[in-house]
Order: structure tokens, then sequence, then C-alpha cells
């Protein structure tokens, strides 16, 4: 059930790349709610002089009544977000969305992300392991500076990297390298829509079973401006509602 709380910030660090790893938790020390990985949370940015819609923000991670979560800096309101520290508190809608699946049978899990897309795949690592499943990573970034959260996610799984300048991992994009051409049972992906499409290609051609968590543009984030609507194979269906984890078999692409 989502609930309207305010939260307080508990540690608040930049990254080289300039996003905001961001830990916060309820401040009146209540319980967060069931938080699965894939949900999303909607931010009302503190008074900002022309920001009235909230923000939505991919849940990074929860663990010990804490939510982390990973901010890039993009306009107002989240420039707004990025400059608050340790103390500061604000009001958020959570949890929001849909969820990644946890598989029933055996075998390796690739999580593939890209840029800020790699954020909700780090919750879906440990909720995975937790599970019992094997877990690896594959992210990209256009370089190394971009990847600086990956350095967390080898608690779960081996993580393999790849740049656009080389700086980090193989050069290139995802969906050049190697591992793609191994054994794979499943794949979660997150980030730039022509990345996911990209991994999909692959995917259908491999009949390798995949969702996706897309990044439409969302306004309101419960569905009743229809900003994030996207064509699927059962119609319009809202990302911020149905989604945005969806099977990429209901996918257009």
């Amino acid at each position: 059930m989502k609930k309207d709380i305010k939260i307080r910030i508990q540690s608040a660090e930049t990254l080289a790349n300039g996003c905001v790893l961001m830990q916060v938790s309820p401040a009146d020390g209540s319980a967060l709610p069931e938080i699965a990985p894939g949900q999303f949370v909607n931010i009302k940015v503190p008074a900002t002089d022309g920001v009235f819609l909230r923000r939505p923000i991919s849940v990074c991670d929860v663990e010990d009544n804490l939510l982390t979560l990973y901010i890039k800096p993009v306009g107002k309101g989240t420039d707004r977000l990025c400059s608050l520290s340790a103390g500061d508190e604000f009001e958020v809608l959570l949890p929001l969305g849909s969820s990644f699946s946890c598989p029933s049978g055996n075998g390796l899990n690739l999580l593939i992300g890209g840029g800020v897309g790699i954020a909700p795949l780090l919750y879906l690592a440990r909720k995975l392991r937790e599970a019992g499943q094997e877990v690896a990573f594959l992210l990209g970034g256009a370089s190394a500076s971009d990847l600086e959260l990956a350095k967390v996610f080898g608690r779960y799984g081996e993580v393999h990297l790849t740049t656009v300048d080389g700086s980090a991992g193989t050069r290139g994009f995802v969906t050049d390298h190697a591992i793609l051409g191994g054994k794979i049972a499943r794949i979660y992906s997150c980030g730039p829509t022509p990345m996911m499409k990209a991994v999909a290609k692959i995917a259908k051609e491999r009949a390798i079973d995949m969702e996706a968590s897309l990044e439409n543009h969302m306004a309101c984030g419960l569905g009743a401006c229809l900003c994030c609507v996207e064509d699927t194979t059962t119609g319009n269906r809202c990302v911020c509602t149905d989604g945005p984890v969806f099977n990429i078999s209901e996918l257009k692409w």
C-alpha cells in the first residue's frame, strides 16, 4: 500500500559524475512500507520556484529501514534534491509501480543497466540472491565516472563493465560485451530505451526471457495525466501504474 510520508536524509554523497547517492528513512522513526525491486518513489521537491510536480526516482536499495536513492541532477527539481544534505526532510509517496519478478528456475540472471538505469538493479540483485539465485551484472556508461556506483554491485555477483570511451571495462556498448553470447537464463534491464531495445533484440533471438524497466517521462506518477503512456501488445498502458517493469513480450519492440 502506497503512503505519503515525510522522510529525513541520513546521508548524501555526491559522486564523480555529479549524481547523489542518498540514504533516507521515515522522519518519525516508523518502518518503511514493503517495497519491491523495480518500484519507484515520487518526491515532493522542497519549495523551489517553478517546480510544482513531484519527481519520480527509482528505488536503488532498501536495508535496515534505510531507503537508498540515486539521483541525477537534470533540472530545477532534481538539482534542488541533490543540494539537500543530512538532516533535511521532504515528503515522498511510496512505493509506486510494478516490480521485477523473482524466477522459480535456476540459471544465470543477467542484470543489464545503463547510466542512472543501473540504480534499481542493486535492490533487485539483493532480493535475487536472498532467493538463492545466481546473479551477474553488465553495466554501461559513457565513461568510468558514470559507473562509480558499480563498485557496490560486486557483493552480489560478477560485474562486467562497458564504456563508450573505453575508460572502464570493454570499449563500446553493453551489446558489445562477450557475456551476452554465454549461457543466460534471464535478463533484467533498466536504462536508455535504445539500449534496452538492442538488448531485447538479442534476448528474442536467443529466446531468453527478459524484463525491462521503462524510463518514460512521468508527470503525476499516478496514472492521471497519461504523460507516460506506452503502446503495448495489449493497448496503451501507463508506465507509472502498469509499469515501469514489463516483460518484453508485452512491448512492441
